[in-house]
């Protein structure tokens, strides 16, 4: 299977004919770049104390855009989409000042940078497992391809800011939503779903996990360790040695070496019983 670029659109082909069901225009992936470009300016204009200008702004929206396209088309070892036309620089460098520049407005609706960090994830969950299908991977590898892309520029964007990268942090779920909505593409375009429905329904269902995951503070549980394993409790051993006899008034009794519970009782013919009479001194033994 090979790849051809067209007008922005990407097809897959094989034996020679061009699978419409894989095609991703170019305005789907200029507006994943935009977005992606556009958030990331917005979060890194907030941190006033790194004195960043705007070539450093910019640089910061451009990686976080392209971050994703770069990793998904590294892993599937394809031409990289963003150098193969002007528009995906420029507009990732528009996106980036824009957001720069309406920082301040923007900030004061904050819900909004969440709403488009969680799109973000979702345009490029979809794009990157689509490209991988079309590439002929199995199922559960063009998931992982579309989570990588998915959460590529968010990882990018923390490496160049010296920040914990909040992917591996309680409360982010950045990749569990991208899975959700790439997991859900591969299984309706499986069962031939329109390309464009299927992806439509993905992008809801990421962008519908990370809102809630915001929203209700959703999260993994905190790693941890085991303290200490479970103590098995211990069977007591039966002895299979000797029959042990245990001495009591009427006899002897003998404990079978095999089931120590089935007791045999062996009365003793060399102990005399002595009865009492009523009349003092008339008492004897008796065997």
């Amino acid at each position: 299977m090979s790849q051809t670029l067209k007008h922005g659109a990407w097809r897959g082909q094989q034996n020679g004919v061009v699978d419409d069901l894989f095609v991703i225009p170019l305005w789907a992936d200029l507006l994943a770049v935009g977005i992606g470009a556009l958030q990331g300016a917005l979060f890194a204009a907030q941190f006033r104390d790194r004195r960043l200008d705007w070539l450093g702004v910019a640089i910061i929206g451009i990686v976080v855009g392209f971050g994703g396209g770069l990793l998904r088309d590294l892993l599937l070892n394809v031409p990289l989409a963003t150098l193969q036309t002007n528009w995906y620089v420029i507009v990732a460098t528009g996106a980036a000042l824009l957001g720069m520049l309406l920082e301040r407005v923007l900030s004061r609706v904050n819900p909004l940078i969440t709403a488009l960090d969680a799109m973000t994830i979702g345009l490029f969950g979809a794009i990157g497992t689509t490209k991988a299908l079309a590439l002929g991977l199995p199922e559960v590898a063009a998931v992982f391809v579309g989570v990588l892309a998915a959460v590529g520029g968010s990882i990018l964007r923390d490496l160049l800011l010296n920040l914990p990268i909040a992917l591996m942090h309680v409360g982010s779920l950045y990749a569990v939503a991208a899975a959700a909505g790439a997991g859900m593409i591969a299984v309706l375009l499986a069962l031939n779903v329109p390309v464009l429905l299927a992806a439509t329904i993905g992008v809801s269902i990421t962008f519908a996990v990370r809102i809630a995951s915001v929203l209700f503070g959703w999260s993994l549980p905190e790693q941890r360790s085991i303290e200490r394993l479970p103590r098995v409790p211990r069977i007591p051993r039966i002895s299979l040695g000797r029959a042990r006899t245990v001495p009591t008034t009427t006899g002897v009794i003998h404990l079978h070496p095999t089931t120590q519970s089935t007791p045999v009782v062996a009365r003793r013919r060399d102990t005399a019983v002595r009865r009492r009479s009523p009349i003092p001194g008339a008492s004897r033994a008796r065997s």
